[in-house]
C-alpha cells in the first residue's frame, strides 16, 4: 500500500481540512461538467451518510464555482473540498474524475478506481461498512448504470498540465522567472530587456518550457555548453527557453541543443564568429530520418522562409548565443554589416534527390544517423545561375567561376557551402561526376599564377611578405594557386525545388564546419 501525500484544503465554508487525519478516508474527485462525476455524487453523499461517524468522506472538487453547483445540486452534506488550484489532483497523478480513493488512518492506499462502476461501489461500500461496523445501506443499485467512463481530470489539460509541473515541488525549472506588471505590454517588456533579436518572441511561460523540455530525453539541468563569449553555462532548459522564444515545437529541441554543442565547439570557433566584424553566423544543415520527422524544408524555398522547422531551429542557436552567451550588437557582436542569417538559416539537405551520398555520410556518420552541421556562413546565399549548360564540365565550370568571386576574387578564402540545385545535380550526373571530381574542377577552374593573387599598390591580395622577406620567387610566381586550399574545403548537398536551375554558395569563416549525431530523442 502506498503512502498519499498529504495536504490541506478548505472546504465551501472557508474551513480547512487536513489530510490524513488519523481516521480512514474516502476521497473522491470530481468536477461539475463531468456527467459520471454527477452519476457518482448521490453514491458520495450515501458514504457519508451511512458511515460518516467512522470514515472522512470528503469530495475534492476542481473547479470553486463548479464545486458550489454540485453541493447544490445534489442537497451534498459531506465535505466539498476545493482544489480548484489543482495542486492536490497533481500529487495524486490523476489522468480521469471521478477517481475514488480509500485509505487507512495513515494515509495509506488501500483502494482505488476510476469512472463509474456499480460492482466497484457495491465492494467498496462493504469495505466501508466492516471500517464502520455498520450494515451496509442499499442506495437503489438496481437504478445505476453497469459502468460508465470517466471524464479527463483538469489537472491533464493541456497547458495546465505543464504550468503544474512547473509549480510543482520537485520541478525541474531553476531559471530566475521574471514578474511582469498586469499593465506591462509583454512584448514590450522583453524588448526593452535586449532578449529579442528584434522581432517579436514567443514569451517563455512555465508552462511552455515545461512543454518544450518535453522533447528531449535530457534532465532540465543536465549543461550542455559553455557559450561564449561570456563563457556563460547553457543547461538544457536555458537552450528549451529560448527555443520558446523562437517559435520552436518540443520536437525540434533535440536539433538545437545538437547545434549548440557543435558551436561551441574549438574547430567552430563561436566567439569568433560572433565578435569578427565580416559578419559571421552559423548556417545549419540537418541530415537523417529527423528532417521528415519535424517537418523541415528542403525543397521549393529551403533557404527561405515559410518553414517553422527551418526558421526556428536557427533563430533559437542565435537566442541562446544572445541571451545566454551575451553576443548582442554593439557589444561582443561587432560585424560591419550583419547579415540576414544572424536571425536564422537553417535547412535541410534533400539526401532522396541528391545523386550522391549525403554530407553525413560522406563526414563518416551512419544514413539513419540524424546529424546537424553548423557552418560558419559569411556571405551569401550567392545565387549560381546556369540555365544553358549541358555537360558537368561546362556547369562545374561556371559554378567554380561564380565561387571565385567569395570574398575577394583575389584571395583564397576557406570553406564554402555549395548548395545545389536539383537541375544542375542531375546534369552533373549525366556524366556521372562523383562530388570529388566536382570539387577538383572548381580547384583547377578558380586557380590563377600567385603573381594574380599577390597584393599591389593597386589591388589586395595575398601580401607578398608571406613568402618571405624578399617576396615570392619567380618560379613561386607562375605556380597556380586555387581559390580553395583543398577540395575538402568545398562541402557540397543538395537543396531546392525541381524547377529552376540556381544554386547557391555561403563562404565560410576563418573556422571549420562541425557535424554532430542528434541524441535524446524521446
Amino acid at each position: 500500500m502506498s503512502q498519499l501525500p498529504a495536504f490541506t484544503l478548505s472546504d465551501g465554508d472557508g474551513r480547512e481540512r487536513a489530510f490524513p487525519s488519523g481516521r480512514p478516508s474516502l476521497l473522491a474527485f470530481v468536477k461539475e461538467d463531468c456527467p459520471t462525476c454527477g452519476l457518482s455524487m448521490p453514491l458520495i453523499q450515501a458514504a457519508h451518510e451511512a458511515f460518516g461517524e467512522a470514515v472522512d468522506v470528503l469530495a475534492i472538487g476542481q473547479e470553486a464555482e463548479g464545486n458550489a453547483v454540485l453541493v447544490e445540486r445534489h442537497g451534498l452534506t459531506a465535505p466539498m473540498l476545493d482544489d480548484s488550484a489543482l495542486h492536490t489532483s497533481y500529487a495524486y497523478d490523476l489522468d480521469t474524475v471521478p477517481t475514488l480513493i480509500l485509505t487507512g488512518p495513515d494515509g495509506a492506499e488501500q483502494r482505488r478506481f476510476i469512472g463509474f462502476g456499480r460492482d466497484d461501489w457495491q465492494e467498496l461500500f462493504g469495505e466501508l461498512a466492516a471500517i464502520a461496523a455498520v450494515d451496509a445501506p442499499d442506495p437503489g443499485w438496481d437504478d445505476y448504470p453497469d459502468s460508465r467512463p470517466g471524464c479527463g481530470s483538469r489537472s491533464v489539460e493541456p497547458g495546465i498540465a505543464e504550468r503544474l509541473a512547473a509549480e510543482a515541488e520537485g520541478s525541474p525549472l531553476r531559471a530566475r522567472r521574471i514578474d511582469i506588471g498586469a499593465g506591462d505590454d509583454l512584448h514590450e517588456f522583453l524588448f526593452d530587456q535586449g532578449l529579442t533579436d528584434g522581432l517579436p518572441v514567443v514569451p517563455p511561460t512555465p508552462e511552455r518550457v515545461m512543454r518544450m523540455l518535453e522533447g528531449t530525453t535530457r534532465d532540465a539541468q543536465d549543461l550542455v555548453a559553455i557559450v561564449p563569449p561570456n563563457m556563460a553555462p547553457a543547461t538544457v532548459e536555458k537552450i528549451a527557453i529560448n527555443a520558446v522564444m523562437a517559435g520552436c515545437k518540443p520536437e525540434y529541441l533535440p536539433v538545437v541543443i545538437t547545434a549548440i554543442e557543435a558551436c561551441v565547439t574549438e574547430e567552430f570557433n563561436a566567439h569568433g564568429v560572433w565578435a569578427t566584424t565580416m559578419g559571421a553566423a552559423p548556417a545549419i544543415v540537418v541530415n537523417g530520418p529527423i528532417r521528415h520527422h519535424i517537418g523541415m524544408n528542403m525543397r521549393l524555398g529551403a533557404l527561405g522562409q515559410g518553414n517553422r522547422a527551418n526558421a526556428a531551429i536557427g533563430r533559437a542557436v542565435r537566442l541562446v548565443m544572445r541571451n545566454v552567451g551575451g553576443a548582442k550588437p554593439a557589444g561582443t557582436e561587432r560585424s560591419t554589416l550583419g547579415t540576414p542569417m544572424k536571425y536564422t538559416l537553417s535547412f535541410a539537405e534533400w539526401e532522396e534527390r541528391s545523386p550522391w551520398e549525403p554530407m553525413h555520410v560522406e563526414k563518416g556518420f551512419d544514413p539513419d544517423d540524424s546529424v546537424v552541421t553548423v557552418f560558419p556562413a559569411t556571405s551569401g546565399p550567392q545565387l549560381m545561375v546556369d540555365q544553358t549548360a549541358r555537360t558537368a564540365r561546362a556547369l562545374t565550370g561556371i559554378l567554380g567561376l561564380t565561387m571565385a568571386a567569395v570574398g575577394n576574387p583575389r584571395t583564397p578564402t576557406g570553406h564554402v557551402l555549395f548548395v545545389v540545385c536539383p537541375e544542375h545535380a542531375d546534369t552533373i550526373w549525366r556524366d556521372r561526376w562523383s562530388k570529388q571530381q566536382v570539387r577538383d574542377y572548381i580547384l583547377e577552374v578558380t586557380s590563377m599564377p600567385l603573381r594574380d593573387r599577390l597584393a599591389t599598390a593597386d589591388a589586395s591580395g595575398i601580401e607578398p611578405t608571406q613568402f618571405g622577406p624578399d617576396g615570392p620567387t619567380e618560379e613561386q610566381l607562375d605556380k597556380l594557386y586555387s581559390k580553395f586550399r583543398a577540395p575538402e574545403f568545398i562541402h557540397m548537398v543538395v537543396a531546392g525545388s525541381e524547377a529552376g536551375k540556381f544554386s547557391a554558395v555561403l563562404g565560410g569563416w576563418a573556422s571549420s564546419p562541425v557535424s554532430r549525431k542528434i541524441e535524446n530523442i524521446p
